[in-house]
């Protein structure tokens, strides 16, 4: 009689710690939240007569997918089932693929510029408006980490697709007018001194910012130091800022 013999168990995780781990990602928990606002009561209504929401929150579901996956790695079936929508209807809305990551990269851009909009540094003395554009860059981007990612991924592309949107230069020409603004008129109050470009210093803003969520990681496991930490935070805020204000004395 031939008797069986049970293999021992290959060592590793259990299969629930790593449904656990897995179920705990950024990215898992986006999923969930779009799934659930697709479930809510009425929402067959909401995608028939209400094109805007549905539009947006498509966009919101692309973004977190592009930002993860790029563009090539993103897939429209996956983000139709987060949507509770159809592939049909998201080529109805943006026409393509490529369509719909234009689209979240102008819905991005879209995004910040109206909150600097909302700044109204034009009511402030040229340092503290000075002050509370480089805050408010440094606090959004660590807020919106997938604005960083979005940027980074469309630099591989060369800004092949940024470059096709009008929109989004259109959406950066108020940034630039805001920054010389303010610029000129610490010049002009003697506040600050009279060589800068705009666009540089603009750039300088946006460089120290990006490197703040972009490299974030990296840094820290190279020089050992937590960069996301309440204290750690604050400290580089404290110190982007008063590196642009210094610039331009």
């Amino acid at each position: 009689m031939n008797e069986m013999v049970q293999k021992p168990n290959k060592p590793g995780k259990p299969a629930t710690a790593v449904k656990a781990a897995k179920a705990t990602t950024p990215r898992a928990a986006r999923q969930r939240a779009a799934r659930a606002a697709a479930a809510t009561p009425g929402a067959d209504r909401v995608r028939i007569n209400d094109p805007d929401r549905t539009m947006a929150n498509i966009l919101q579901v692309a973004t977190a997918e592009f930002a993860d996956k790029g563009l090539a790695g993103a897939r429209i079936d996956e983000i139709a089932a987060l949507t509770n929508t159809s592939k049909r209807m998201i080529y109805y809305y943006f026409g393509s693929k490529e369509g719909m990551y234009v689209a979240v990269l102008e819905d991005a851009y879209r995004r910040i510029r109206r909150i600097e909009s909302e700044l109204h540094l034009e009511d402030l003395a040229p340092e503290e408006a000075l002050r509370t554009l480089v805050g408010f860059t440094v606090d959004y981007q660590l807020a919106n980490p997938d604005f960083i990612r979005l940027v980074m991924n469309e630099n591989m592309h060369r800004g092949e697709f940024i470059s096709r949107s009008t929109t989004i230069q259109e959406l950066n020409i108020p940034v630039i007018h805001a920054v010389r603004d303010v610029y000129q008129r610490g010049v002009a109050s003697g506040v600050f001194r009279p060589d800068v470009d705009p666009v540089d210093l603009h750039m300088s803003i946006s460089a120290l910012c990006f490197f703040n969520v972009a490299n974030q990681h990296t840094f820290g496991a190279i020089f050992k130091r937590s960069l996301d930490s309440a204290d750690a935070t604050a400290a580089r805020r404290a110190s982007i800022i008063e590196m642009i204000v210094r610039f331009l004395k």
